[in-house]
């Protein structure tokens, strides 16, 4: 099954390479035009990172102890405090390498590691699958896969899996919601992966699979609209991204998301930011409205989106096999 539109017009990527955002050039020129990380553009990019742009924005905001906003939380405020501004650093390419980053992970991970091998939010005495998902996928991107609470939280999401494939954030049974362990092992090296690992996924996959990525229960809008951050959410954005980057791009059953993806492209070859979570119908929207977050946005809504027409252009090129 191939990509029904052209990657990307020469005018989408001279959009992207501009030297404005370091962040996107670097993604750009890694992961889309499939550079090496000792290409000339490359590095130079890569070290720009920390010193432009929005990493450099967000890291200008960091207490020199580590944590964002608030030492007392690393969780709360949503979405301003340290969960959840290293969970978009890691997206922007900054590693441990970058003393700040690895002050602030360290200071994540002795917060957030529980004694069941996961990890979980302020106060929680257990691990938490959103929480250890995104987590762990952030601390592979930061350069951890080697830490041994890394290995032991891809361990843990084996042993908590549901037994028919997929996960639960919620106590509500499996759900699409829960998504964040697959994304995490979309970022594992396939080195580290034991047998156990690679049939939870296959199982979860299927899961997916089964309900196109997007049927359970009657339609939800959300999903339909892309976004950045996602934080904990989902969206078919999201879960073209983790599928694919799992090398599921040949199945039928991703058609519907696909054409979704296709038919979001404007004519000028860019996607838009549809909305700043949280943006939820129904009893969810109800539910936040007791604690509402403050929305956290790099872009602005309903304008192109470099990190969505990127992620967007980086799924499409999974789907062509280049």
């Amino acid at each position: 099954m191939k990509a029904r539109a052209p990657i990307a017009p020469r005018s989408v990527l001279d959009w992207l390479l501009e030297e404005d955002q370091p962040s996107v050039r670097f993604l750009t020129l890694t992961r889309l035009l499939g550079k090496p990380a000792d290409d000339p553009e490359v590095v130079a990019a890569r070290e720009a990172i920390a010193t432009r742009g929005w990493a450099a924005d967000i890291l200008a905001r960091q207490d020199r102890a580590g944590w964002w906003v608030a030492e007392k939380s690393l969780y709360r405020p949503k979405y301003l405090s340290t969960n959840w501004m290293l969970l978009v650093l890691s997206d922007l390419g900054l590693t441990k390498d970058d003393p700040r980053i690895k002050k602030a992970c360290e200071l994540w991970i002795d917060r957030y590691a529980r004694p069941d091998g996961g990890f979980g939010m302020d106060g929680a005495k257990q691990s938490h699958h959103c929480t250890a998902g995104n987590m762990a996928r952030a601390l592979v991107r930061f350069g951890y896969a080697d830490h041994p609470k890394v290995a032991s939280a891809f361990e843990w999401f084996v042993k908590t899996r549901d037994k028919n494939g997929g996960w639960s954030c919620f106590g509500s049974g499996r759900n699409l919601d829960s998504w964040e362990a697959m994304s995490a092992f979309a970022v594992y090296p396939r080195a580290k992966w034991t047998k156990a690992m690679k049939e939870a996924v296959e199982a979860a996959a299927e899961f997916y699979l089964q309900r196109e990525l997007h049927t359970q229960g009657g339609h939800y809008e959300p999903w339909y609209r892309f976004h950045y951050p996602v934080h904990y959410y989902y969206d078919l954005l999201v879960g073209l991204d983790f599928m694919t980057a799992l090398g599921y791009v040949e199945d039928k059953r991703l058609e519907h998301a696909i054409g979704v993806l296709t038919k979001k492209r404007r004519s000028d070859g860019r996607w838009n930011l549809d909305a700043v979570h949280p943006d939820l119908e129904g009893s969810a929207a109800e539910w936040y409205k007791k604690e509402p977050p403050a929305p956290f946005a790099l872009e602005t809504v309903g304008a192109p989106s470099k990190m969505v027409t990127l992620r967007a252009l980086i799924v499409l090129d999974r789907l062509n096999g280049s």
